[in-house]
Order: structure tokens, then C-alpha cells, then sequence
């Protein structure tokens, strides 16, 4: 197996840190660090519904994604000044608000909207995935607090929710690619799951080799276990609360 930065093993997890209430005036903020990927994750909620959800009593979840202009190798140019939303961004953005929406019961939060705003300080492979995981306890946060101020009766959450990429590396099966190893993967694939273990997602992609079906089980058994970690690490942060 290919050696890994930090001399991970090929079932290892990046180191991860996640500081949540980051920004004061938000308690549904998270920074989320996995290995080298840096992103804030922010849940805000505003007393209205696209027009499709009007008069139903049911709320809706969204969520947007942006890189800032120095998070990559080379400079990221803000999309906002081109005038439109590349398909990657659109891609991650429904990823994001459909892995989110999975868990939460939209009828417990009226006709309300919840915005899940995600954005790459430094970007080192695993974006998409890190920014549900931490989405996930941002808007455990927000609806925490929603719940004390006497704005929700109940938590509206069904279960966990967490993301992690899993590729094979020069014939080597490996859990959370960080850029380098995504780069050169054979195959790359990202799963969302709940904490009970059911899917949510599974993206898979042939990048410069085919998988068989005992590849496609033996990386979905890694994901599983890397996913049951994080969730793991969202339990302690938001403890018997959820």
C-alpha cells in the first residue's frame, strides 16, 4: 500500500477537529477540520418557504457551498462575479441539502426555511463530505436553540447523518482521500449514511480503472466503518441532546 501522509493506515480517518458555536452570534456554526480541509458550516432559518410550499404547514432545507478564492493550490475565481453557479457547485449544494433533508422532519419545523451555508477555507480533498458532517451539527445547533427560545416543541432530527470518501489507490483499497490520493485514485467514491447505517448517498466513479462487486462491498464495509466513527465524534459534541 501506498504510504499516507501522517502514516494513516488504509482504514484511518484524517485527524479531526470540530469547533462548534464558531461564530458567536450563531450557535449553528461549525468549523470543521479533517486533516488538511478546513470549512464553516453555518444553519439559519428565516419565516418563509419557496412558493411551491406555500400553505402546506411543511418547511424546507437548502443549502449553499462556495470555495473562497484562496482555498485551493491555485486561486478559486468567486462565482458570484461570473454570474452564475458552476455545475460542480450546484452538484455539492444539492448533495449537501438532500443529505440533510434525509433526517429532518420538515413538518415539526412549520413553514420555515433552513439555510445550511458551507464554505472551503482550505481545501485538501473530502470537501463535499466534510460539509455534511459538520452541516449536521450546525443545524443540530440551530435546531437546539430553536427549542430553548420556546420556537420548536421538539427537536426535529431522525437520526444522524455523516459523509466520507473511499477510493483504491494504486490497487490499495483506502478510507478519506485527502487531494493528493484523490488525484491519482482508480476509483472514488463518496457514501452518506445514518447513524442507524442505512444510505442516504452513494456516488462511485471509474477514474482510470473498473470495480468489481467484492471491491464495491469491500469499500462500502470501509465507508460504513469511517462513517460510524464520525458519528461517533457528532454524538460526544452534541451528547443526549439529539
Amino acid at each position: 500500500m501506498p504510504e499516507r501522509k501522517g502514516n494513516r493506515s488504509a482504514g484511518d480517518l484524517r485527524e479531526l477537529k470540530i469547533t462548534h458555536k464558531y461564530l458567536s452570534h450563531h450557535p449553528g456554526s461549525v468549523l470543521i477540520e479533517i486533516g488538511e480541509t478546513i470549512l464553516l458550516c453555518a444553519a439559519s432559518i428565516e419565516e418563509r418557504v419557496p412558493s411551491f410550499l406555500k400553505n402546506t404547514g411543511r418547511g424546507w432545507l437548502t443549502a449553499e457551498y462556495s470555495m473562497l478564492p484562496m482555498s485551493s493550490r491555485t486561486r478559486v475565481p468567486r462565482e458570484a462575479v461570473s454570474g452564475k453557479i458552476g455545475g460542480r457547485t450546484h452538484e455539492i449544494q444539492r448533495l449537501i441539502g438532500r443529505s440533510l433533508r434525509a433526517v429532518t422532519n420538515l413538518a415539526a419545523i412549520s413553514e420555515r426555511t433552513v439555510y445550511i451555508d458551507c464554505d472551503v477555507i482550505q481545501a485538501d480533498g473530502g470537501t463535499r463530505t466534510a460539509a455534511i458532517t459538520g452541516g449536521f451539527i450546525a443545524l443540530a445547533h440551530l435546531f437546539l436553540e430553536m427549542k430553548r427560545e420556546g420556537k420548536l416543541a421538539t427537536i426535529p432530527l431522525t437520526d444522524f447523518v455523516s459523509a466520507v470518501s473511499v477510493g483504491i489507490v494504486n490497487g490499495s483499497l483506502m478510507l478519506d482521500l485527502d487531494y493528493q490520493e484523490d488525484s491519482q485514485a482508480e476509483v472514488d467514491m463518496n457514501f452518506v449514511m445514518t447513524g442507524r447505517g442505512r444510505f442516504i448517498e452513494v456516488q462511485g466513479t471509474a477514474e482510470n480503472a473498473t470495480f468489481d462487486r467484492q471491491q464495491l462491498s469491500a469499500m462500502t464495509d470501509l465507508a460504513a466503518n469511517g462513517i460510524e466513527n464520525l458519528i461517533r465524534y457528532q454524538r460526544e459534541i452534541l451528547g443526549d441532546a439529539i
